[in-house]
């Protein structure tokens, strides 16, 4: 399919750009303990340019050392020290004709005092986000008045480095949003109280930046459209921001939303429709003639094309789409749309991120890695020699293909008659329809990467052996655990019930509150009355918080319960018995049918056979060798597959 409009060039002041297409910053924690970019994070952003992007902007760069630090390895413009690497980023960023920002970025009260220090983290008033839930202390007139000089100081550095224009993080809640806001802004100084008291901060900013850096060198201000807070900004005062800025002689504005208050509307889970939000966009285009860059939650060319078409915005902000898949732009401009491996929504990026770690990402194993994983680091020394990988899963196709490339003539055998495992049971319940089209993308690159298929084949050692082959990478994943208790052989398991070979009737207990656990309650409780019982006093396991609240949430609506802090004891005819884990105390809950979701055990059915005959040549992968997500799945796949020398 031709993208017409996707691929148009386009102009913000008076830098032209090769198309329409932006990666908008996104925290990936890959700079140097210095604040410099090194290799790693050149290779990171250089990959992106290299995949299509027309612009480029930094991740959140950090403005002030003292209370400004965003997240750990935080690229950083407080030094003229910088200048040499941030350059040298540049370079690697322009030799594909992509243009490259710098975002200034301050928390303010969206920190936890960890990353700076011990020290109390400071915001326009006294006013504390519930996220982190440190009281900030209000900067005083002649402190605001200081920073205003370190967002100018950034942006000249910034500019004596080479990038092509900076952005002002003035969204999300963070410190510049908090002047902006009414929700965090009580000042009585002249930085707070009218509307011009509010902008003010932000103005000086600019005007700064201006008087230092020339009138021609491109401004971009990131903006809410709404914060979805009852007292912060709404849609009706952004337009409003929006002229002001205008006037201002900003060049672009990048339109977003929500603060950490409001959750999950910043970076939106899998629940979020392609292009919900497009509506604070359009409002705030038809108010200005500056250029408008959007964030509309993303996952396809073919809705980004629409959304220009429809005037929602001037330029499509790619955000997740180019971690899920670095050549986002380059395969949409192909017409490979099916190649792409798109966003799921997970939130995992995030998880991780908020962890302290360097950036991942589930469906891209080679994410902040590029400078060691990059598929230019492959060692294609395979010669011809035959591999083969037993199961057809995620982790499976993901060794296959790593295999493939590397000059192995591969074999992929899977017993049932489709490729995708339990991912495609995975894909049923509601909001995971981009499951299915992760396992469409993983066939197409099997093909592609010409590995010979085997459906409705159990490989053994004779058939092995026949076709010549000297390596075998066992993917066959996990069983389902059915703990050892009285009645457990009258429930079923989820991923049985998911593949209409168990059936579910009645009231219905769920024992496992993780991620199958929740969403298989959440697809069931549409027509029956479930109950979640986990034994932990959380659920939703490794699952982003607003992830698993809304799972709850959906939960409890169709008038499900969720019973935590509960062990499954026996199961009865039309009952469970629980246990209290503190109390001890046990309680009976009705239940037609018992569903087991209390995760895997790896399958290693044939695991014995296939060691004797190939000794150190079989490499366990996905579950088959340690049970987890498909996070786990695919990276230890790459990893295994990427590294693999015959013995």
């Amino acid at each position: 399919m031709s993208y017409a409009k996707l691929f148009e060039p386009g102009r913000i002041g008076n830098l032209e750009l090769k198309n329409r297409i932006v990666m908008p910053a996104m925290g990936c924690s890959l700079a140097e303990v210095t604040g410099e970019p090194g290799p790693r994070m050149i290779k990171y952003y250089a990959e992106r340019a290299k995949g299509g992007a027309g612009l480029i902007i930094t991740e959140i760069t950090r403005v002030d050392d003292e209370t400004g630090v965003g997240t750990p390895n935080q690229l950083s413009v407080t030094n003229t020290h910088v200048i040499g690497q941030l350059s040298r980023l540049v370079e690697a960023v322009h030799a594909y004709n992509t243009k490259l920002f710098v975002q200034l970025h301050h928390p303010g009260n969206q920190t936890p005092s960890r990353l700076i220090g011990g020290k109390q983290p400071v915001s326009a008033s006294d006013v504390t986000c519930n996220v982190i839930g440190e009281q900030p202390r209000a900067l005083t007139t002649e402190e605001v008045e200081a920073m205003v000089k370190k967002f100018v100081t950034g942006a000249v550095i910034a500019q004596k480095a080479g990038v092509d224009g900076v952005e002002i993080h003035a969204a999300h809640g963070y410190l510049v949003s908090q002047f902006l806001s009414p929700h965090t802004n009580k000042r009585t100084d002249k930085y707070g109280g009218s509307f011009e008291g509010r902008m003010r901060f932000i103005t000086e900013i600019i005007m700064g930046i201006k008087a230092y850096c020339g009138p021609k060198f491109p401004i971009s201000v990131r903006m809410n459209g709404d914060d979805f807070l009852a007292d912060g900004i709404t849609l009706e005062d952004a337009v409003n921001q929006a002229k002001y800025l205008e006037k201002l002689g900003i060049n672009v504005l990048n339109v977003s939303c929500g603060t950490y208050d409001s959750g999950a509307t910043i970076i939106e889970p899998s629940y979020f429709a392609e292009g919900w939000k497009k509506h604070l966009s359009t409002a705030i285009k038809n108010a200005v003639s500056l250029p408008v860059i959007a964030v509309d939650n993303i996952k396809h060319p073919a809705v980004a094309e629409a959304l220009l078409e429809e005037g929602a915005s001037d330029f499509i902000g790619i955000a997740r789409g180019f971690l899920a898949d670095a050549n986002w732009g380059i395969k949409a401009k192909k017409g490979e749309d099916l190649y792409i491996r798109k966003c799921l929504g997970c939130m995992e990026c995030f998880r991780i991120l908020n962890d302290g770690l360097p950036l991942g990402c589930t469906l891209n194993p080679i994410l902040g890695r590029e400078f060691e994983y990059g598929e230019e680091k492959l060692c294609r020394n395979g010669n011809g020699k035959k591999v083969a990988v037993i199961g057809g899963g995620p982790a499976g196709m993901q060794a296959a293909v790593v295999l493939a490339k590397r000059g192995f003539k591969t074999y992929l055998f899977e017993a049932s008659d489709r490729l995708g495992g339990t991912v495609n049971l995975a894909a049923l319940p509601p909001n995971k329809g981009m499951l299915a089209e992760f396992v469409e993308t993983q066939q197409a690159e099997i093909e592609k990467a010409g590995v010979e298929v085997k459906l409705n084949c159990c490989a053994d050692v004779n058939t092995l052996k026949q076709l010549g082959v000297e390596a075998v990478f066992l993917a066959t994943g996990g069983k389902a655990i059915r703990p050892n208790i009285e009645g457990i052989e009258k429930a079923v398991t989820a991923e049985d019930v998911l593949a209409g070979k168990a059936e579910a009737n009645g009231e219905l207990v769920i024992v496992g509150g993780g991620v199958t656990g929740l969403e298989t309650a959440e697809l069931l409780g549409k027509d029956h009355k479930v109950t979640v019982v986990e034994m932990l006093d959380k659920v939703g396991g490794n699952l982003y918080p607003s992830v698993t609240m809304h799972l709850v949430q959906e939960i409890m609506k169709q008038g499900g319960q969720v019973c935590k802090g509960h062990a499954l004891v026996k199961v009865n005819d039309g009952s469970v018995i629980v246990r209290n884990t503190k109390t001890n105390e046990e309680v009976n809950i009705s239940a037609d049918t018992v569903i087991l979701a209390m995760g895997v055990r790896s399958e290693r059915a044939n695991i014995s056979e296939l060691c004797e005959a190939y000794g150190d040549n079989v490499v366990l992968v996905g579950d088959a060798d340690k049970p987890g997500q498909i996070y786990d799945a695919l990276h230890s796949a790459y990893n295994r597959a990427f590294v693999f020398e015959l013995q």
